[in-house]
């Protein structure tokens, strides 16, 4: 019990310090060409999100360009996920799971969850309006492994921290490709939306009749 409430004070804390001097550590996204150090605030504004992170990695394109931006937005992005994943997993799961499993239909989902968690996660990555912490907190406190979490989250996140790096660079270049690119990307969107429902309801259909057999 007071394992978890001290994991939980240090990391409100850490977000207040976020909250008072995000202005700043952004300003530094800015300012500064050191790539460690950016990739460091990247982190940090992602695992406590004060400012949105597509703000954040539009910055970042604007100032390293849409490839090396993309890529500073992406381990970012990953390396806060994974972070929190493992503040979860080793803090939280144990009753996380037991809330999981007492509910049926609940536990029945997280059973499916499990049984297909690589690409579950991998899709979940695709859409960027489903909240990254809403998956990282879910895939830890269930029974997903360490390993299928990281390679389908990371895989998962390339697209999107791709088009904020470069929407961020068009913005200060090219404004009129911003159409075409965020077009290019519902596209994609759409069409990962139209895979991801059939996969599912696939799933489903196989679950139930292994239920019934």
């Amino acid at each position: 019990m007071y394992k978890k409430l001290g994991l939980m004070l240090l990391y409100a804390g850490f977000g207040y310090l976020i909250y008072v001097y995000g202005m700043d550590m952004l300003g530094w996204v800015e300012a500064s060409n050191s790539i460690p150090l950016v990739i460091l605030i990247a982190i940090t504004v992602a695992l406590f999100p004060v400012f949105p992170y597509p703000l954040v990695g539009g910055m970042i394109g604007a100032v390293f360009g849409p490839l090396l931006g993309g890529v500073i937005t992406w381990i970012g992005s990953t390396a806060a996920s994974i972070i929190m994943f493992l503040f979860v997993r080793y803090g939280y799961q144990e009753w996380g799971n037991r809330f999981l499993h007492r509910q049926n239909r609940l536990g029945q989902v997280t059973a499916l969850f499990e049984n297909n968690a690589f690409l579950t996660i991998l899709f979940s990555r695709f859409i960027p309006f489903i909240p990254s912490f809403v998956i990282n907190v879910y895939s830890a406190v269930s029974r997903v492994s360490f390993l299928s979490y990281t390679l389908a989250s990371a895989l998962g996140k390339i697209p999107a921290m791709l088009l904020y790096a470069v929407v961020g660079d068009h913005l200060m270049t090219e404004p009129r490709n911003i159409v075409l690119t965020t077009g290019v990307y519902g596209v994609f969107i759409s069409l990962t939306l139209l895979i991801y429902r059939y996969w599912k309801r696939k799933q489903l259909l196989q679950q139930a009749a292994l239920d019934t057999a």
